[in-house]
């Protein structure tokens, strides 16, 4: 009789332990039903904090409500209602972080962008050259110096479009030759190095004098990322200033503190 009892003991068990198993199979497939997920769809909760740092604008002087606004942590947008809405039109070029624009001053759909963000971010992006539309942003071309990493400024001469100089500010982490101010006469095409200054010291910033565009100013800057910091400056951080198109330049001291420096501008009025 106690075997008969232990039995049936065993086989309640076991039927209790195969239903508890059907029905924890079964909640878990209605756990996991796929209509249980309708209601979730993505939506935008607006921009993260990091998402702020708005390298550059190029702004059509024809029409203000069209404009191009460079982000060194997100790509180009172009606004075509003065900035009710923007499209992204640099997406799909292997490359995010922005650091400069300029729109031809002779012709509105050709836009210059230099790739990596002017900054001293611990999360510093860096570019792969600069890049050139001629239709408004629907395409872009690589015009090359993909080794400049950071380009801080580009410059067009307003009397023939074919002219541009760059800032290039090199690489943040480490020395490389591909900084200074480059020069190109054929649309980029070719490009020369008019102002090299060190392997570890780039050109930032770059400006017209707007009554003669063969004077320009650049601001050098010396400038490394490390590990545990950043070295914002050094004894190379220089003004330099031409007044023969970029063909040679004169580093201006009077004036100028002695001190290491960072990164610093001339614009003219």
């Amino acid at each position: 009789m106690k075997k008969l009892t232990i039995l049936l003991l065993i086989l309640t068990l076991g039927f209790l332990s195969a239903e508890a198993k059907k029905e924890k199979e079964d909640d878990k497939k209605q756990i996991l039903n796929p209509s249980l997920f309708n209601g979730l769809t993505w939506r935008s909760i607006g921009p993260a904090f990091v998402s702020g740092r708005i390298a550059d604008f190029a702004v059509n002087p024809e029409n203000h409500s069209i404009y191009y606004v460079a982000v060194a942590s997100g790509h180009i947008w172009k606004t075509t209602n003065n900035g009710i809405t923007f499209s992204p039109v640099f997406d799909n070029y292997g490359v995010y972080s922005i650091g400069s624009l300029a729109m031809d001053p002779n012709n509105n759909n050709v836009v210059w962008a230099g790739t990596g963000e002017n900054n001293h971010q611990r999360a510093l992006g860096y570019g792969n050259g600069v890049y050139k539309t001629i239709d408004g942003g629907k395409s872009w071309k690589n015009m090359g110096l993909k080794e400049s990493r950071h380009i801080g400024e580009i410059l067009i001469d307003p009397r023939n479009s074919n002219v541009v100089y760059i800032a290039a500010e090199g690489s943040a982490w480490g020395p490389n030759e591909e900084r200074g101010v480059f020069k190109t006469t054929d649309g980029g095409k070719t490009w020369d190095n008019v102002l090299f200054i060190s392997e570890n010291t780039g050109v930032a910033n770059l400006s017209f004098d707007p009554s003669n565009p063969d004077v320009i100013y650049a601001g050098a800057e010396q400038r490394r990322r490390r590990q545990f910091g950043k070295i914002g400056g050094g004894p190379e951080s220089a003004f330099y200033k031409s007044t023969d198109a970029g063909k040679t330049w004169n580093k201006l001291e009077k004036g100028i503190p002695k001190v290491d420096k960072g990164g610093m501008e001339i614009v003219v009025s």
